[in-house]
């Protein structure tokens, strides 16, 4: 007998044979050019002074991208990549602290334009 037939695979998903195998569990994540909008309008609010930190999140269903005023705090907006909704109301969504759907959409260039839009509040 031989040592290699001893050791126990480590992975859940592996059945130790090729028939059966089961592929490992599926995760979404952003993609190289959802990463770049998303970043490249993250940079331009913090040179704005308006945001300063950021959080990503990849989960089984949805890949969430957090983004705060403040580390100590409440995410201000999440930017939330949902593959179940591509066919329905768009894979793409803004929400708000309060968990309000800000913006739903097929195109996240689109989608993120809704806090291009957020309003400053300036001293009088």
């Amino acid at each position: 007998m031989d040592k290699t037939d001893d050791i126990v695979s480590l992975r859940p998903w592996d059945t130790g044979s090729g028939a059966g195998r089961q592929l490992p569990p599926e995760q979404v994540a952003f993609d190289r050019k959802e990463l770049q909008t998303i970043l490249s309008f993250y940079g331009r609010k913090v040179a704005e002074g308006e945001w300063r930190d950021y959080a990503m999140d990849f989960g089984g269903d949805k890949a969430v991208f957090s983004v705060f005023r403040r580390s100590s705090e409440l995410p201000l907006y999440r930017i939330v990549k949902d593959p179940a909704l591509a066919r329905k109301q768009g894979m793409y969504a803004v929400v708000a602290q309060g968990g309000l759907i800000l913006k739903r959409g097929h195109d996240l260039g689109a989608v993120l334009r809704v806090l291009a839009r957020t309003p400053k509040l300036t001293p009088v």
